[in-house]
Formats: structure tokens, sequence, C-alpha cells
């Protein structure tokens, strides 16, 4: 083999290499449905970066992570779910001088082509009356609901946090619909 041929096959050996490693990433993205009849439905297109869920034994918890929206229309999360817990989309607001935690009425909207950032002391999807415990390294399946009707299902792995150390036991959540 000459040089010039071994030079090639090198170069498009790394080449192949590096555009499959360009699928490997931190982040997790919606992919079409197809029909019966092969056809690609419409679905809603949705990425999740450094998701992860607080690990907890009991109670409640939340998720956090940067929900991205690479689509030309805005995203709007109406219900998420998952197997271990019943979940609420959360929101931290002011009330009566002090920041309380409470249901997201109108649900989550991730702008078209932008991000929604869920966070400690933040935005966050509720876990809300664990059945069995979130120990750190647990994988959880959590199903995010969109206002068309279509679902999203991404993975979060369970960490051990102490930052924002926030009170997530209810405070007479059924009958005010907050946290304190």
């Amino acid at each position: 083999m000459t040089m010039f041929r071994r030079r090639t096959a090198l170069l498009t050996t790394a080449f192949a290499g590096a555009l499959l490693l360009t699928g490997c990433g931190g982040e997790t993205a919606a992919s079409p449905q197809t029909t019966d009849t092969g056809e690609a439905e419409t679905t809603t297109a949705l990425t999740v970066e450094d998701g992860w869920v607080k690990a907890a034994d009991e109670g409640m918890t939340a998720v956090f992570g940067v929900l991205g929206n690479p689509g030309d229309t805005d995203v709007v999360i109406v219900s998420a779910e998952c197997a271990v817990s019943p979940m609420e989309l959360h929101e931290m607001a002011m009330a009566d001088g002090e920041m309380i935690m409470r249901e997201k009425a109108d649900g989550i909207v991730v702008p078209a082509g932008g991000e929604y950032v869920l966070e400690p002391g933040g935005d966050h999807l509720m876990l809300m009356d664990l059945a069995e415990p979130v120990l750190p390294g647990d994988e959880l399946t959590v199903t995010l609901t969109f206002d068309t009707g279509d679902e999203f299902e991404f993975t979060v792995v369970a960490k051990e946090f102490a930052g924002a150390d926030e009170e997530y036991q209810g405070d007479g959540h059924a009958e005010s619909g907050t946290h304190r």
C-alpha cells in the first residue's frame, strides 16, 4: 500500500470515528415516532441536559436540569409522571413577603430555540410522595406531557445535594397549594 493510500485510509477512519463520537453526549433528545404506515408523526422536540434528581429516603424530592427546545415553536409542558411518585410542576414565588413553593398553574413554557432551567431554589419537577427511597446512583424515568398531547421521556440520576436545603415536607399542601 502506498503512503498516499495509507494516509487516506487513516484519515477516513479518524473522520468516521469522530462522527460516531459526536452522537455521544450528555443530553437526551426526543426522537420522531413512526406510524404503522412508516410515516413520521409530528413530535415535540425537546432536550434535557444535566438532568438529576435529589436523593431522598421518603417524602418529597425534585428533578432538575436544563430543558432545551431546538424547535420553531414554544413547547408547553402541562404534566410530569414518574413510577416512584406522583409529580407536579413547581415554581418558587413571593407570597405575603416570603418565598413559597407552589404548583405552576400554567405549565412550563420552553421557548422556541431556547431553554428553561430547572434548579434548586427555582422552578423544578416535584416528586410529591415517594413510594420508595431514591438513593444516590438510582436512575428514574420521567415522562413529560405537552399541551399538544405529545410525550417526552428522559432519565435522571439521583445524587446527594445539600445546596438550597429546601423543605420538601407537606405543609398543608393539599389545602393551600403552597409549600413553605
